[in-house]
């Protein structure tokens, strides 16, 4: 049963230490991401699809992180 799964925590990918977390929407489609956002490149790496507040939440306590308020 999953009921009783215990959590586990992901640990951030090498090279995404330190970098900011940020929810990129498609021009296009309307379609968010969230991910690690690297500055120098403007990359976002690790990308994951976001539905809403909750999908933004999983994403932060998947990796043991604190979201911002807001």
């Amino acid at each position: 049963m999953g009921l009783f799964r215990k959590k586990t925590v992901r640990k951030i990918p090498d090279g995404c230490e330190g970098l900011e977390i940020k929810v990129q929407t498609s021009t296009c489609t309307g379609e968010k991401t969230i991910g690690f956002f690297d500055r120098k490149t403007g990359e976002l790496m690790y990308k994951e699809l976001v539905r809403n507040k909750a999908d933004i939440d999983a994403f932060y306590d998947s990796y043991g992180l604190v979201p911002p308020e807001g």
